[in-house]
């Protein structure tokens, strides 16, 4: 027989039961909201990221019009004078420079890689400019397989051309120089040109605004893009970004 105080146990527990079961379930239900929008933020931050990726490579497979046309009125000018040699090599840099544009599809190249990658542009600069181009290039034999944007290097050299070098008369000089401070890659890049002749300014440069926009999407505010002005000697355009190493991970190692 139910004593008096197992009477009041049961009164208690059936009053009690149901309210245990409500709060369950209402904290169920919360638990399942909040795990639907945590998979919705995930769901937006992997298309936020996907979009992003898709910006920064559309972004670095942009090629200067400009220098194509300049290339093909110089091919056009060598066949024109039968200069048969010159015009085989400069098909040849252009052939090269034109597959590694297509060829790689990456976040990030070896600094090795974009070196050369440079150089076929350089090649067909140098039968444009003949003996008037001198290009200086320095980099430690240690920093070549250390990672940089795809044709960051090849988009300021190009910029060098389109608004110093291809404006000024006599000797035309480039200078790129690769160094390491602490745990950052720094390049510069400086042309003689006349730089007090429509220097374009960061925001108003396609090619600048380009690596700009990359480094932001790559390295936050861990990448920088300055451009140096020095009236009467030229122009100077210094970027940095955080040391990776082309076979390591890099957005992990970016941020």
């Amino acid at each position: 027989m139910l004593g008096y105080n197992g009477f009041i146990i049961l009164i208690i527990f059936s009053i009690l039961a149901p309210i245990a079961g409500a709060i369950t379930l209402l904290l169920m239900l919360v638990f399942e909201r909040e795990l639907d929008l945590l998979k919705s933020q995930n769901h937006k931050l992997k298309l936020e990221k996907e979009l992003q990726q898709m910006e920064y490579l559309q972004l670095g497979q942009q090629i200067q019009p400009h220098f194509l046309f300049n290339t093909l009125n110089l091919l056009l000018n060598l066949a024109r004078s039968k200069r048969f040699n010159e015009l085989i090599k400069s098909l040849e840099s252009l052939s090269m420079f034109l597959r590694f544009t297509y060829r790689r599809k990456d976040q990030l190249n070896k600094i090795e890689e974009e070196l050369q990658f440079t150089m076929y542009y350089l090649e067909i600069q140098k039968l444009r400019f003949g003996e008037r181009l001198k290009v200086f290039s320095s980099c430690p034999e240690d920093m070549m397989r250390m990672s940089i944007l795809p044709y960051l290097l090849q988009t300021l050299v190009e910029n060098s051309f389109k608004h110093g070098l291809e404006r000024k008369s006599g000797e035309a000089i480039l200078t790129i120089c690769f160094s390491q401070i602490d745990d950052k890659v720094t390049l510069s890049v400086k042309d003689n040109g006349s730089a007090d002749i429509e220097v374009p300014q960061v925001q108003e440069g396609q090619g600048l605004r380009n690596i700009q926009r990359r480094l932001q999407l790559l390295f936050k505010e861990k990448g920088t893009l300055n451009l140096l002005t020095y009236p009467g000697e030229g122009t100077e355009v210094v970027v940095s970004w955080p040391l990776i190493y082309r076979n390591e991970p890099e957005l992990e190692q970016a941020r």
